[in-house]
């Protein structure tokens, strides 16, 4: 591909073109807007105490708190999207940083209003219930809602205590923020040098990219760099890990459940038996693993392998830099099995700047989408032409058009997906673009790759991500029971988990067993599984939608627009994948092995 051009290099944010910054003006115009509607928005602690002793006097009392609650979650939800965007441009800005906070103190204050709900609903009786839903019309949307609520009422607590947990809630936001400055603005690492002795800059944004070079030098001294940079921190690391381990067992003991796992899953509706399950799979096939490490340390033609190792493609394909309009291009290609209408959206989405493209200092790093009931969504990207950041885009954007669908067919109160099925829409955009490839390869040296590159989603997303789950559930765990949360014993525990998952083909060393100190997934409480059984849920996903074509899209899409108004494991299912036997992950393993051998024939 001739004229090869690099994706732009900015130095500020002020010099990137517009029609590359998302738009934020559909929250607030500006700054000035925002303040106004933050400070509009203090009465909201002083609305919600304010229905406490008459939302509960009758169905139509219920129903106007619910609609109430409706209405201020989507007003808070503007504001929490506006300041977070913003703050996320440049992370030494110090003036949005404060908003940022000011949020999160806010936040904590209307949850403290609100705390007197859920124990006044569980005291009302079934039998009144009934009769409010009777007479009441409009209440009876809210009944799966308030259902969901009153299922947990052996871990609801007084309003006095409700209201305890609410007001600790800003304590609970800080080791994340802490863990966030740290990483993002505050860390530093020493330059990287290349085989030819030049110079490259590390930071957390540009670390993953220089994996993927084929120059090794560069790849072992930007990953020696890392670390050494995290060692520098690693006692603190461990101090903010403990702390969020400490905070999760505080508020899963305050309510009664027996661990901070079960605390986080049993209000997504996902019995605990599915991250259990999720880790016994990966367990039983270790063994494709193996094999897989023991192709590339073959490929790549070395005596020993090390991690810096386990990134770089070992088949080369034509190096080509992906702008960003043509990463879109292939986007839109890739996702044309989903129909006219999504792939419209889509190309509205990035016309109506849904995305901030380029990285830029201070900027927030990786990448997400932000999004809200009856607002535009948004995506954070840091896109550098490689080809990883084309996945990242349509993963993005599935993220965005999942919020699309679910806001465009469900109401308020149920268009917020389950945490469990976050990240299957993402991951199913990721495979039906590796589908999309796969069937444009034209040489067995392009099929080598592109089924390498399969492979490696599946180190990477389902064992990885399986690998990070087990030392958060493990590390929870011993916490709990008081063992050892110091810097050694987290880089122990966290090596030999690298050790067992990799087999002897790649060298465990001392500087990957500190890779959980930059993990920022830590610090969501029991999220990182979830991109693994996704990752499962996917495989299937796009292979039926390839394989049976409409049905199977129609099936998909209906998925797609439920939000939660069914539970997650029966919206999934919908779609045709049964996430509770567990068989999605163990085919989907399954698949892996057989990629793995075609691959030892390829190459």
């Amino acid at each position: 591909m001739a004229d090869e051009q690099k994706p732009p290099t900015y130095q500020s944010r002020d010099e990137v073109p517009e029609r590359y910054k998302w738009d934020y003006t559909h929250l607030f115009s500006d700054d000035d807007a925002f303040e106004a509607a933050l400070a509009e928005a203090q009465s909201m602690p002083d609305e919600y105490a304010a229905w406490e002793g008459r939302a509960l006097e009758s169905g139509e009392g219920l129903l106007g708190y619910l609609r109430f609650d409706d209405e201020a979650t989507m007003r808070f939800q503007r504001l929490f999207n506006y300041t977070y965007m913003r703050a996320d441009e440049d992370l030494r800005d110090g003036y949005h940083q404060d908003l940022k906070s000011k949020m999160i103190e806010f936040e904590g204050r209307v949850q403290t209003a609100n705390a007197w709900f859920q124990p006044a609903l569980l005291a009302v009786s079934d039998q009144t219930l009934e009769g409010w839903y009777a007479t009441t019309p409009g209440l009876d949307l809210y009944r799966l809602a308030i259902d969901r609520m009153r299922a947990l009422r052996d871990h609801t607590l007084s309003p006095e205590g409700e209201a305890i947990l609410a007001r600790a809630s800003e304590l609970a936001e800080q080791p994340a923020l802490v863990f966030s400055q740290l990483d993002n603005a505050d860390l530093t690492f020493d330059d990287a040098v290349d085989s030819r002795g030049e110079r490259h800059s590390v930071t957390v944004a540009t670390y993953s990219n220089m994996l993927y070079s084929k120059d090794r030098g560069l790849r072992e001294s930007a990953y020696r760099s890392l670390y050494a940079g995290y060692r520098k921190v690693e006692h603190t690391e461990a101090a903010l890990l403990a702390s969020q381990f400490r905070m999760l067992r505080f508020f899963a003991q305050s309510r009664g459940y027996a661990s901070s796992l079960e605390a986080s899953l049993v209000p997504t509706e996902v019995p605990v038996e599915v991250y259990h399950n999720l880790i016994e799979s990966c367990h039983r096939h270790l063994a494709p693993l193996h094999k897989y490490a023991a192709i590339r340390k073959r490929a790549l033609g070395l005596d020993t392998m090390g991690y810096w190792d386990v990134y770089v493609p070992i088949v080369q394909q034509p190096e080509h830099v992906y702008t960003f309009e043509e990463a879109c291009e292939l986007m839109y290609a890739a996702l044309a099995p989903l129909g006219e209408d999504y792939v419209a959206q889509v190309r509205r989405g990035v016309a109506k700047r849904w995305i901030d493209v380029y990285p830029t200092p201070g900027k927030a790093s990786g990448a997400y989408s932000m999004d809200g009931h009856g607002m535009e969504p948004n995506i954070l990207l840091n896109h550098d032409g490689t080809l990883n950041d084309v996945y990242t885009l349509v993963h993005e954007m599935g993220h965005s058009m999942q919020t699309y669908l679910s806001n465009t067919h469900q109401p308020p109160r149920y268009q917020e997906y389950a945490m469990f099925v976050a990240e299957v829409a993402s991951t199913t955009n990721e495979c039906l673009l590796t589908h999309y490839l796969m069937g444009k390869a034209k040489t067995q040296e392009e099929r080598a790759f592109l089924v390498d590159r399969f492979c490696e989603q599946f180190r990477s997303t389902l064992y990885r991500q399986t690998l990070f789950a087990e030392f958060e559930r493990d590390a929870n765990a011993a916490c709990a029971r008081g063992e050892g949360m110091g810097a050694d014993a987290l880089c122990k525990r966290y090596g030999d988990l690298n050790a067992l998952y990799y087999g002897p083909d790649l060298v465990v060393d001392d500087e990957i067993s500190r890779e959980w100190e930059r993990i920022p997934h830590y610090y969501m409480n029991f999220y990182i599984y979830i991109y693994a059984t996704s990752f499962a849920a996917a495989v299937a996903l796009s292979d039926r939608m390839v394989r049976e074509g409409q049905p199977a899209v129609d099936d998909y899409l209906a998925f797609l627009s439920g939000g939660c108004s069914k539970t997650p494991i029966e919206l999934l299912r919908g779609a045709g994948v049964d996430m509770a036997s567990g068989e999605a992950v163990d085919q989907a393993l399954e698949e892996f092995a057989r990629m793995v051998d075609e691959l030892d024939g390829l190459i």
